[in-house]
């Protein structure tokens, strides 16, 4: 797909992504808006995305175009492009996907069968901000543009060491740092940098983990309780399944977060074995073979129990 030619003749176009929106959500919608605002200087281009960290919203750019109260400026937008999700992930932004006279869809997630008019997901891909790219000239991206995409691609590769990094995924940032941004001190700010209450909670979310299936399976419980004790956030728990990952001799790796009475946000990483995207989706979720999740409603120790069994149940057939 080429976004100059699926967007031409638009007048308005509102962009958006997936709720608790992340860094690859985060950079592929700003870097698609500053693209699509040189390509259409008179357009009225609108951003929709919920909360995001501080030290996201520090590196990247046009994060002016941001309206995080999910208020349209016109009745109807002419184009919506909707990316690192299916649209059911759109959260407060559905209704204006559903509403634009034209809808384009710019994933990676093998769970995304295609959800708009216009549909480029590429499961194969290591991030939104890499499909995002080859949509784009690469003559018209300037250096503001590529920032937000690598900052998008660093995150979701794990500063490129994830399985879904591949030679054409390093190809494209060589070309994006070719403009010359400090990205030296983006990954230390986006990937290394925590400030205190993160590390509080990461250091108790270790500290009380628990192995199972003879340590080829991790977990942690982080309560809305623990979450006021800390006066900490969501997003201050970002990065947390990951680390559960590192840990010697697991094959997954499980997190959950509470995030009101009751309701668990879930995360699932995967050290090859185990296809996480799949459990993820018998909760109604989904993502990648190795790094998926879901939100999902019960007593964490049953969400537990019953992902482990899911989790043995492909252990054991990866040996039968």
């Amino acid at each position: 797909m080429f976004i100059d030619e699926e967007a031409k003749g638009a007048s308005s176009i509102a962009i958006s992504g997936h709720v608790r929106p992340d860094g690859d959500c985060v950079g592929s919608c700003l870097g698609m808006a500053l693209y699509l605002k040189k390509l259409l200087p008179d357009a009225v281009i609108d951003v929709f995305l919920g909360d995001f960290s501080e030290t996201l919203r520090r590196n990247m750019l046009g994060v002016e175009l941001i309206r995080p109260d999910f208020k349209p400026t016109v009745s109807q937008y002419d184009l919506f492009v909707c990316l690192d999700c299916e649209k059911e992930r759109l959260g407060e932004a559905e209704p204006i996907f559903n509403a634009a006279k034209k809808t384009i869809n710019i994933d990676h997630h093998i769970s995304n069968h295609g959800s708009a008019m216009v549909n480029d997901v590429v499961p194969t891909a290591s991030s939104a901000s890499e499909v995002a790219y080859d949509t784009m000239d690469p003559e018209k991206v300037d250096a503001a543009i590529a920032q937000d995409l690598y900052i998008g691609m660093v995150t979701d590769t794990g500063l490129f060491h994830f399985s879904n990094t591949s030679r054409h995924s390093m190809e494209i940032a060589g070309r994006l740092i070719d403009f010359g941004f400090d990205f030296p001190k983006i990954v230390q700010e986006v990937w290394f940098q925590n400030n205190y209450v993160q590390q509080q909670i990461l250091g108790r979310a270790l500290l009380e983990s628990v192995l199972m299936l003879q340590g080829k399976l991790i977990f942690s419980v982080v309560t809305l309780k623990e979450l006021q004790f800390y006066k900490a956030s969501s997003k201050d728990c970002e990065g947390i399944v990951s680390e559960l990952a590192d840990t010697e001799g697991v094959e997954a790796a499980l997190f959950l977060l509470e995030m009101r009475p009751g309701t668990w946000k879930v995360s699932l990483r995967s050290n090859g074995k185990v296809n996480v995207a799949s459990i993820a989706e018998s909760f109604g979720g989904g993502g990648h073979v190795r790094a998926s999740g879901c939100t999902t409603d019960g007593r964490y120790r049953d969400i537990v129990s019953r992902i482990a069994g899911l989790v043995e149940e492909q252990l054991e057939g990866a040996h039968a």
